[in-house]
């Protein structure tokens, strides 16, 4: 493990309600037609170094997540969410910054009854 994850003075990184379209659910019609999904993300990153410059090259940037998160999505039919949400956690742990994730997925337009439903993980 990288010292940086071990030194107590991290931050937070966060996406809330990420909203795009997506290929998720084990029901035939959710194999057909994609749907709406939610993602939101909460990120601990390991601190700065003391010296670093006033650069998005010196911090784990939020756009970079977005965009993974959008390739991930992109790549094909999940049958479930929590596979989805972990295939995202994965990604966000390969930086050597990041010392624990937290991803939700909702899908909101499930039941007309309910506001959305979903998962979340979280991942040290």
């Amino acid at each position: 493990m990288s010292p940086t994850r071990n030194t107590g003075k991290n931050y937070r990184i966060f996406v809330r309600d990420l909203e795009m379209i997506a290929s998720v659910g084990v029901h035939q019609h959710e194999k057909i037609k994609p749907q709406r999904i939610r993602v939101s993300i909460d990120l601990s990153v390991g601190p700065r170094a003391p010296d670093a410059t006033d650069t998005v090259d010196s911090v784990l940037s939020y756009e970079n997540v977005v965009k993974a998160i959008r390739a991930i999505v992109a790549t094909g039919h999940f049958h479930l969410i929590e596979t989805l949400a972990e295939k995202i956690a994965a990604d966000c742990l390969t930086h050597f910054t990041v010392a624990s994730v937290r991803v939700k997925i909702e899908k909101p337009d499930i039941f007309p009854d309910a506001a959305t439903v979903g998962i979340e993980i979280e991942r040290p």
